[in-house]
């Protein structure tokens, strides 16, 4: 496609933070490609106040935090409503990420001025393609409740997890966000782990993306989202050559906050007991020993040491043994914003 605008990556901004607080492991759905790992997770489902101790461990009201409650199903939570506005008196930017079904009521417990985003997974561009990665019935449930957090004021964005399924089937998600009303799209790329990364042998490599269709695919779906209006975000899962690696574990504060206590720093950890950090008797505390810490510093050819150790299979080499390709760190993003006119 000619005249297509360019992505622009999206830097570690020194400071920069985000916590993402899965409230409860519960689910409605059971999504093929479901990362949660209930041994690893735990199934507990906080209570508010335990929540409200704990987002105060992450606030830092002299810096913009953003923080995004997560399940399992979050609107399942029947307290999500009071917990959307504890976080937001600590002055965090809220964003809700949910299946569509939007359970106790929340468009109407909680105000668009409450909620920074409300965001909705969406994994195909009509039930065909959505409906066998994440359960019969749901493409219509979702796309119903996006019209009407639409039309309540909300403002909306949309999360499609890309794999091997529904790749060929992103080109149409555009014109379907913005007769939507849609205003913001993740594009997500899809990540062996929960559900993928225990499914029978062989199976996996049919979730998985290659290199060269990523990159033909994603870019351009992106550049004509953004001349539909559409601020897009996806991952810069390849560095470009002499492009430097940067690990967010280094340079940026993520949180990822389980119900059983455990806060990681990289997402792809999550299946192993390596979190960086613990809460214990509502304190913060960094655990000893071997966790997913000790591998930030650590430079490869490969770029991501993570992704080298625990999905080896992401990897291609030249025949001199050089990689094909750097793995960029998963928390590094590229967007395109809205083109003007």
């Amino acid at each position: 496609m000619t005249g297509a605008p360019e992505p622009r990556t999206v830097g570690f901004q020194p400071g920069e933070r985000n916590v993402f607080f899965h409230l409860l492991t519960a689910c409605n759905l059971r999504c093929r490609h479901c990362y949660i790992n209930p041994a690893e997770h735990g199934t507990a489902t906080l209570p508010l106040a335990t929540v409200q101790r704990w987002l105060k461990l992450f606030a830092r009201p002299e810096r913009e935090t953003n923080l995004i409650l997560l399940g399992g199903e979050p609107t399942l939570h029947p307290d999500l409503a009071a917990i959307i506005r504890a976080a937001k008196s600590l002055r965090y930017a809220v964003t809700v990420d949910t299946n569509g079904y939007l359970f106790h009521d929340l468009l109407d417990r909680v105000t668009p001025q409450e909620l920074d985003y409300l965001s909705f997974s969406l994994d195909g561009p009509d039930a065909l393609v959505n409906d066998p990665i994440r359960g019969e019935g749901v493409f219509v449930n979702c796309t119903a409740n996006i019209r009407r957090a639409v039309a309540a004021g909300f403002t909306t964005s949309c999360i499609y997890t890309v794999s091997g399924l529904n790749i060929d089937h992103l080109h149409r998600m555009p014109a379907l966000l913005e007769e939507l009303g849609v205003r913001r799209f993740f594009i997500q790329v899809i990540g062996l782990r929960g559900n993928p990364a225990h499914c029978e042998t062989g199976s996996a490599a049919s979730w998985q993306v290659e290199p060269a269709r990523w990159l033909a695919t994603v870019p351009e779906v992106a550049a004509e989202a953004a001349r539909r209006s559409i601020h897009v975000i996806f991952p810069k899962v390849y560095l470009d050559p002499g492009e430097v690696f940067q690990c967010a574990g280094l340079v940026a504060e993520n949180f990822f906050i389980f119900p059983n206590g455990r806060v990681y720093q990289c997402p792809l950890c999550e299946d192993h007991p390596i979190h960086a950090f613990e809460i214990e008797g509502d304190r913060l505390v960094r655990r000893e020993g071997l966790t997913e810490a000790r591998f930030f510093p650590l430079a490869i050819p490969e770029g991501c040491v993570m992704n080298r150790l625990l999905q080896p299979d992401n990897i291609s080499y030249h025949p001199d043994g050089t990689p094909v390709h750097r793995i960029s760190c998963c928390l590094l993003k590229q967007e395109l914003r809205p083109q003007a006119g």
